[in-house]
């Protein structure tokens, strides 16, 4: 059975604001199988926002599994991505989901890793998906070259660059930044 898969998902945090987005190319093998997927999805009335990147069935299982502890964990975003972690590191059938989030607050980023690992990453940039090299690489250089551009400018070009290159990302991009 042919998994459909393929995104780049890149969230930045920058002079005080976030920002994260995604491509909307999903693959199945090597053929385009929609180019519109949303990837990106609001949470707790948009004060935390998601990406995924993986298998599509996959992600939306782990989206509700966040969104589960969330809510059990009076809506704290690293305590919920620990909490999930661990569910995904003990639980056989959370062990065989292909996919990672990044998620957002206003105030931090975090990667949600296949592994059951929670990342806050170097550099406030997070970038997961088959373009997430390019991305990170073009939201680093933007960061230290171009400060003066906002969190969401920077997202957008990274994501445009990755799209110039990565043959498993397009430019239908969509960006969202968590409430305040």
């Amino acid at each position: 059975m042919t998994k459909i898969r393929s995104t780049t998902v890149c969230g930045i945090y920058h002079n005080g604001e976030v920002a994260l987005g995604a491509d909307g190319q999903a693959t199945m093998d090597k053929h385009i199988a929609k180019s519109n997927v949303k990837k990106i999805r609001k949470l707790l009335d948009g004060k935390i926002v998601t990406g995924f990147a993986g298998s599509t069935a996959d992600a939306f299982t782990l989206l509700e599994r966040f969104e589960e502890k969330l809510n059990a964990y009076q809506q704290n975003m690293k305590r919920a991505a620990i909490e999930l972690a661990k569910d995904w590191r003990k639980d056989q059938y959370l062990r065989k989901l292909e996919a990672m989030m990044v998620v957002a607050n206003k105030d931090e980023l975090l990667i949600i890793s296949g592994t059951g690992d929670v990342l806050e990453p170097d550099n406030q940039i997070a970038a997961i998906g088959s373009g997430s090299m390019y991305a990170h690489a073009a939201a680093l250089a933007l960061k230290k070259h171009a400060p003066h551009l906002s969190a969401e400018e920077m997202v957008r070009e990274a994501l445009n660059i990755a799209a110039d290159i990565c043959i498993y990302t397009n430019h239908n991009i969509i960006i969202e930044k968590p409430a305040k």
